[in-house]
């Protein structure tokens, strides 16, 4: 497969509700880096597999009912592969819907995902989800 179908067969598999499937295409080592502000950027970078689905995937199955991914732009350059679209979500209890642009950044090495870089509206994610207003706070970025 080439990195592009790597990245396509991640979504599929997202999209299909197999997350083993998903993690398989994860490298041992992968480095996954939620945005900025994101509730689930507290741990980041995520190492390895078992990091993204404990720190990720099943904290976002606590937060959001429904949650999936829609891609509309695929750009491919050597083991870079950059994707755009939208997030579609239902927080859990507010019933609150979402659809914010997103960006990513994948890193694909020997057939598997070495890194990931999520770019995505954090306020409107934690808006969603009823997390405290933080205007006028001082939030440092991570080094």
């Amino acid at each position: 497969m080439t990195n592009r179908e790597i990245v396509e067969a991640m979504y599929a598999a997202f999209a299909a509700g197999d997350i083993p499937g998903v993690l398989a295409l994860l490298a041992d080592d992968v480095v996954w880096n939620e945005a900025e502000g994101n509730k689930l950027a507290d741990r980041s970078p995520y190492v390895g597999p078992q990091a993204v689905l404990e720190g990720v995937f099943e904290r976002l199955a606590q937060d959001f009912a429904e949650f999936s991914v829609e891609i509309d732009m695929i750009l491919d350059e050597g083991d870079l592969v950059v994707t755009q679209g939208r997030y579609h979500a239902k927080a859990r209890g507010s019933e609150v819907e979402i659809h914010p642009r997103i960006a990513s950044f994948w890193t694909v090495r020997n057939g598997k995902i070495a890194a990931f870089q999520q770019h995505v509206d954090t306020l409107i994610l934690s808006k969603a989800i009823g997390e405290p207003d933080l205007s006028g706070a001082v939030i440092q970025p991570q080094v």
